[in-house]
């Protein structure tokens, strides 16, 4: 799974690497501890703005059936067995793909005594996440009050999620979100045709060893904690941890 992950890149220099229309304005610092329901970034292409565009979205997709954005908060992943055949997933797989940029992410591994160790997966210029995006549209006759508080449309995005590539990654987590190399980004987008299969066909196999694992510090448990310490190695060890027993 992929349930918290880093972002350190500005609006600009993500519209810039991807191409993009810059909408988030000077909304967005860099975060180094999102966590489901926070706004992130992510690009998608924008029929009324004839491209690519990078802005603002809540992680955790609302479905346009649902009576309320709550569900949102177990909506942050899908998996990419059955995201084409999900009931919440189908359509905005069909149409709706999303690229999600990240620094890396982190997964906690269980340990032989008890309590969690968490590891940071990044490499040099960060990662992509496959990413669904849709808008959840606020019932004005139902809910007067959220309408009257602004913006009646809440754009919500979520990361699919693959089996574990590589064995020091399966070590700690069985799961990770689906890192989509730059070959891929147009297919995803739906700027060029695919086939389901090509778009489903998981990361690249060098992925694995591109990897850095790095292991840190526990303060990233708490989703109020901030800042690029949170991303540091600790236990003196500053490069790549490739063995399985890390």
């Amino acid at each position: 799974m992929c349930g918290r992950y880093a972002n350190s890149k500005s609006g600009p220099a993500m519209a810039a690497l991807f191409d993009a229309e810059d909408l988030i304005a000077g909304a967005w610092d860099p975060r180094y501890n999102i966590a489901p329901t926070a706004q992130a970034p992510l690009v998608r292409r924008s029929k009324s703005r004839g491209g690519r565009v990078v802005e603002l979205g809540r992680w955790g997709l609302v479905p346009p059936w649902a009576p309320d954005p709550g569900i949102g908060t177990r909506m942050f992943n899908a998996r990419i067995e059955t995201v084409s055949s999900s009931r919440a997933y189908k359509r905005p797989f069909a149409s709706r793909r999303a690229l999600v940029p990240a620094d890396g992410w982190y997964e906690w591994r269980k340990l032989p005594g008890g309590g969690k160790q968490p590891y940071f997966f990044t490499r040099p210029g960060g990662v992509v996440f496959a990413g669904l995006w849709d808008v959840w549209r606020v019932d004005e006759e139902k809910d007067p009050q959220a309408a009257g508080q602004g913006d009646l449309n809440l754009l919500t995005f979520t990361v699919l999620t693959c089996p574990a590539m590589g064995e020091a990654m399966e070590t700690i987590h069985d799961r990770m979100p689906y890192v989509l190399p730059p070959e891929r980004f147009a297919a995803w987008l739906g700027e060029e045709d695919a086939e389901e299969a090509e778009l489903l066909a998981g990361p690249a196999p060098s992925l694995p060893g591109e990897l850095e694992i790095r292991k840190v510090g526990r303060a990233v448990g708490r989703t109020g904690n901030e800042g690029p310490e949170l991303v540091a190695p600790i236990g003196g060890d500053d490069g790549p941890s490739t063995l399985p027993g890390l």
